[in-house]
């Protein structure tokens, strides 16, 4: 996904290199180098929109989260009396489904209600903690386009200010000005767009791992403990 992130932004600079303007001799390094303050920003903003994407694909992924089969595996061993195997193997998995079982496992005296309290708890501390390493993106994605038309607009206020110190207008003149003034516009949307992409695919993903641990903590209580409550033999 990381790599996504620089092939995301290709299409929108190829974009511009094959714009009519380009065609006709437009040097994008020349406005990107006096694109001032504004992009020096943007390009700061950029790098740390970087550093989020590449390290939470590291963590949200499915085997820190609800590793697949672990519920299965460690209900077996529970049915069949081996705790200590299923303690082992849950030891041996570190992740959010694995510290709810292992809290299932360590209070299963207790009734479902304190137990499902301390699980959805578990899930929620957890789940909240990866939504708060996501939230910069969300920064980035709101603060980045404020920033370049703030940039455009001091670049072209000082285009026209240069333009009122030296006389007759240029049309020319002006037009390279005002062009040099909406790098900053494009650059901070070209920063936005993926962040934004990214906050809102990783959101979608942690909240699918929250349905599916849900799902199969839901699954065990109901197995374990409701059958303790009606006074069955847990």
């Amino acid at each position: 996904m990381a790599k996504r992130y620089g092939l995301t932004m290709i299409p929108a600079l190829a974009a511009v290199l094959a714009s009519p303007a380009h065609a006709q001799g437009f040097d994008g390094v020349g406005p990107l180098r006096e694109g001032g303050v504004a992009l020096v920003v943007l390009l700061a903003m950029s790098v740390i929109a970087l550093w989020v994407v590449i390290e939470r694909v590291r963590h949200v992924r499915r085997k820190f989260v609800v590793p697949e089969g672990l519920a299965r595996r460690a209900d077996a061993l529970w049915q069949e009396g081996k705790l200590d195997q299923a303690e082992t193997l849950l030891a041996s998995h570190s992740s959010t489904l694995s510290r709810m079982l292992h809290y299932m496992l360590a209070y299963r005296s207790l009734d479902l209600v304190s137990v499902t309290k301390g699980v959805e708890d578990i899930a929620s501390i957890e789940l909240r903690e990866h939504l708060r390493r996501i939230y910069p993106l969300a920064i980035i994605a709101t603060v980045a386009p404020i920033v370049g038309l703030l940039g455009t607009v001091a670049g072209m206020i000082e285009a026209f200010h240069a333009l009122a110190l030296n006389g007759p207008i240029d049309p020319a003149l002006l037009a390279s000005g005002i062009s040099k003034a909406l790098v900053n516009t494009a650059a901070g949307l070209c920063v936005a767009l993926p962040a934004l992409a990214f906050y809102h695919g990783f959101k979608y993903r942690i909240t699918a791992f929250g349905l599916e641990l849900e799902r199969q903590a839901g699954a065990l209580l109901r197995t374990h403990f409701v059958r303790t409550t009606a006074g069955a033999t847990p």
